[in-house]
């Protein structure tokens, strides 16, 4: 695996186990820094991925609307 591999693998396998995945891991506070950090901020990156332009549209229409 990687060097402080450990300190990874139990949240991901949290994440797994629980079915929660990536978004929960990336919506969860981590103290800083340390070598599980590296999960958050691939989960945050997982994320961004998922904001097309068209789902940023509907987000920016939804958030105009309820101002």
């Amino acid at each position: 695996m990687a060097a402080h591999a450990g300190d990874m693998m139990s949240e991901v396998t949290l994440a797994m186990t629980s079915r929660t995945g990536l978004g929960a891991i990336g919506s969860t506070i981590h103290p800083y820094p340390t070598q599980s950090e590296v999960m958050k901020k691939a989960a945050d990156a997982y994320n961004r991925v998922r904001l097309t332009p068209r789902v940023k549209k509907l987000f920016a229409w939804w958030l105009e609307r309820s101002r």
